[in-house]
């Protein structure tokens, strides 16, 4: 590396935050940037150490090593483009990743893991500041047609793939606008939506074409709230019309919680809960449609989610924010020589979290209260949790007053109607059927149908679904090109 002995000179710099009281007043990005001359710094703890497992640890296997290399010397576009090789949107990954590569860090095990979040994001950010990001329109365009169903990170990296391979790439998405739960789930304290347009305005210098408000198959119940009133494409008009079809849409189907009282107005779905601000946010909407002034809300569920439904609660000002957690509290720090280099079981503290709110763990819901058909409380009950077995503690029943409860529980699959319009299998999950290796790769049942991302796998990180993404279109392309 360019600086053998950084990891021992220089102490890893953390990311730092407007602070809470001026974040608090609006919703959008509140991360200090890098300094240029910070980020060269941070470049230099990075370790000879031989065997990147920080790139192993990555979903997309970034060349980390091969970038923070770079970025010590300075060599910033080289560096861009050693980070686009692998990720087509890094602004998104080094926003909302949770770093699996930080956790495999060979520095990781002694000492703090090199900032390679940070650094990633400052290496885009100045890249898109520079003018370095450019269209890559190819040089010689074939005949073939491929349709892409679903906008989010999955269907934009397949859809810019197959595009720079010379095919005709049409996204078709089901909202106003494309991005999927990049635009419409997560806050835009989180990823400024602006990110997305400028990629989507790249995406089509590069040939792709963009149909929203357009819902595809033969959607059924359990099809998630669209507004307005969108057009209605068939499987099989798609199938005729495009050489292939990449289904590439997320994990819509959220888990449920069948408790005494779930029927009560104000329980929602998180999802309804955040793409009501995120609309109100991108100027679709005036107000929306569930609102958290002045009301105490309670969260159940502890992921990521759950902690988006804090931030914009604190940001809509909510008397009070409880998020509940089923599982007991992890450990504040993880046994590194048992778990590196793979993810770590720890408590992790978001910045929503620090913003304020109560947290609690090992905390059933028995049910919803109420008054008038509106929801008043949550009767929860304390859990004991012995050999991976829960058991309610005795008299330790409770009720956490309520106005507004979130179901912040994740998703159990992909919405089922869809995948049945095109006859395509279903593994035990409900999710798509189709395999990641061999000759099949990414195909389905279904000859010329293919299915990538959390369509696929269920739900996971935005850092997967670029990867199945980009490996489902090169699945395409030797589908299509032979």
């Amino acid at each position: 590396m360019g600086k053998v002995t950084g990891f021992l000179e220089h102490r890893r710099i953390p990311d730092t935050y407007e602070p809470v009281d001026a974040r608090l007043r609006h919703h959008r990005e509140f991360v200090r940037e890098l300094p240029v001359a910070q980020a060269r710094v941070q470049a230099a703890r990075c370790m000879d150490c031989g065997i990147p497992f920080c790139q192993n640890g990555c979903p997309v296997n970034n060349l980390i090593p091969d970038w923070n290399d770079l970025v010590y010397g300075d060599g910033w576009r080289a560096a861009l483009e050693a980070l686009h090789a692998t990720n087509n949107f890094p602004e998104f990954t080094g926003r909302v990743c949770p770093a699996p590569c930080e956790a495999a860090c060979t520095l990781n095990l002694v000492d703090e893991a090199v900032g390679i979040k940070s650094i990633e994001r400052t290496i885009i950010d100045r890249g898109w500041q520079e003018g370095w990001v450019t269209p890559q329109p190819p040089a010689v365009r074939t005949d073939r047609r491929v349709a892409v169903v679903g906008s989010g990170p999955a269907g934009l990296a397949a859809a810019q793939q197959l595009a720079r391979a010379g095919h005709a790439v049409t996204v078709f998405e089901k909202h106003e606008r494309p991005g999927g739960l990049l635009r419409y789930g997560i806050p835009d304290f989180k990823l400024d939506k602006a990110l997305i347009d400028r990629r989507l305005a790249q995406l089509e210098a590069e040939g792709v074409t963009f149909r929203t408000g357009v819902l595809v198959g033969e959607w059924g119940a359990d099809l998630p709230a669209v507004p307005g009133e969108p057009q209605r494409v068939s499987a099989g008009e798609l199938r005729a019309e495009y050489d292939a079809v990449l289904l590439a849409g997320g994990a819509e189907h959220p888990r449920d919680l069948p408790v005494p009282g779930r029927e009560l107005a104000g329980v929602h779905f998180a999802m309804e809960f955040l793409t009501g601000q995120n609309r109100v946010n991108g100027g679709l909407w005036d107000t929306p449609p569930i609102h958290a002034e002045g009301k105490r809300v309670v969260v159940i569920g502890g992921g990521d989610t759950g902690s988006d439904c804090m931030g914009t609660s604190h940001r809509q000002g909510a008397v009070s924010v409880t998020q509940l957690e089923l599982l007991p509290m992890p450990p504040a720090q993880e046994d590194k020589p048992l778990t590196w280099p793979y993810w770590p079981h720890r408590l992790r503290t978001s910045s929503s979290h620090e913003e304020g709110g109560e947290r609690e763990f090992a905390v059933a819901t028995k049910a919803f209260l109420g008054e008038g058909g509106r929801v008043t409380g949550v009767q929860t009950v304390r859990l004991d949790w012995e050999g991976g077995q829960m058991r309610e503690v005795p008299g330790s029943e409770a009720v956490i007053p309520a106005d507004l409860v979130l179901l912040a529980m994740g998703f159990v699959s992909p919405v089922g109607s869809v995948l049945q319009a095109f006859g395509v299998e279903r593994d035990a999950r409900g999710n798509a059927s189709a395999a990641t290796a061999g000759e099949r790769r990414y195909a389905t049942n279904v000859p010329g149908v293919f299915a990538a991302g959390d369509m696929r796998r269920g739900q996971s990180l935005v850092v997967w679904a670029i990867r199945e993404g980009r490996e489902a279109a090169q699945a395409v392309h030797e589908f299509l090109m032979g």
